[in-house]
């Protein structure tokens, strides 16, 4: 009988993240093609010990190991280093410009993996690009999903984490306008920073009298809930890596609003066709976006979210396109 290759993915981080999410999609797709594990924590997979990990990539067998952070890469490459073969893939996730160390550890990889065209063009070195998909299964719409604590029967959901970088003093200069629309509220889901940023947030709020309709959540594992019981989503960020979040907000059938030329927004969304683009920072176009969508003068485009990621945006054509770098000479 002959054996498949191995595949063995690794996340080494406590917090669930976009990468974690990532991966975790894409898991199951790989099995049809490789012996597939997950070697770390962190993450939600078919788990392989050291020991056996040690075995294996000093076997005879066919090995891929992908890595998306510093820390797994100089894992890898010490085994390496102790004589094991193997092929090794490396992700970027970040747009940012790398450390010396990332670079160095980048180029000892055989195939680096970029999220997004202006990733893999700015990054200097030979890369494939391959976007994240989403669990279109698990991140799909669900009618009467209602939230706990939340008095208002409307919401406009921002989640990810929580920081300056991501447009947050943006939005609640934004939402000064649900002052308006008592039955509307804003629901700022994710992990926080700094206390002293959410403090600011939560002034904002107070000073255009919106605090009753301002709600900051911890970052939670229920986060589809939050999807599926929004109508609207907003990512106002001003960098991103992929963002994720704004593909998962489409995939649950939110009508989105998302910044210009940030991450992968461009590319995720054709303004008014499947959701609506505004400028980085123009807490005054959001506001009127907001708006519009609240009081139906321009309408919540969910239905065609949903569809651009079911067509191009799924994790199985994530895991498609991995499959082909980690079978590439």
């Amino acid at each position: 009988m002959l054996l498949k290759p191995i595949l063995i993915q690794t996340h080494f981080h406590k917090r669930r993240t976009g990468v974690t999410r990532s991966i975790e999609n894409v898991l199951p797709f790989f099995n049809e093609t490789f012996e597939t594990y997950l070697y770390g924590y962190g993450a939600k997979g078919k788990h392989i010990t050291t020991s056996k990990l040690r075995k294996l990539l000093f076997s005879d067998r066919e090995v891929v190991v992908h890595c998306h952070r510093n820390n797994e890469i100089m894992r890898m490459l010490f085994f390496r280093f102790l004589g094991a073969k193997f092929k090794l893939i490396a992700t970027r996730h970040a747009e940012t410009v790398p450390s010396g160390l990332t670079m160095k550890l980048l180029k000892k990889a055989d195939k680096v993996v970029t999220l997004i065209k202006t990733m893999g063009e700015n990054l200097g070195i030979e890369n494939t690009i391959v976007g994240h998909g989403v669990a279109a299964g698990v991140f799909k719409p669900k009618e009467n999903i209602s939230l706990k604590n939340i008095d208002q029967d409307n919401i406009i959901l921002c989640a990810g984490r929580v920081r300056k970088a991501k447009g947050h003093l943006v939005l609640l200069e934004a939402a000064k306008v649900l002052k308006d629309y008592k039955d509307w509220a804003l629901v700022i889901v994710g992990k926080v920073d700094k206390p002293a940023f959410l403090e600011e947030l939560k002034a904002i709020s107070r000073k255009y009298s919106i605090e009753n309709q301002v709600y900051f959540i911890d970052e939670t594992t229920e986060i589809v809930s939050y999807y599926q019981a929004s109508k609207i989503a907003i990512v106002p960020s001003f960098s991103e890596g992929f963002s994720l979040v704004a593909a998962e907000a489409m995939s649950c059938g939110c009508s989105v609003i998302a910044t210009k030329n940030v991450g992968v927004h461009d590319s995720l969304i054709t303004h008014a066709k499947n959701g609506y683009l505004f400028e980085a920072g123009n807490s005054t176009d959001l506001e009127i976006l907001i708006e519009k969508s609240i009081t139906k003068k321009i309408p919540l485009l969910g239905n065609q979210a949903r569809e651009e990621i079911l067509k191009n945006w799924s994790a199985q054509k994530e895991a498609e396109n991995l499959i082909e770098v980690y079978q590439s000479n």
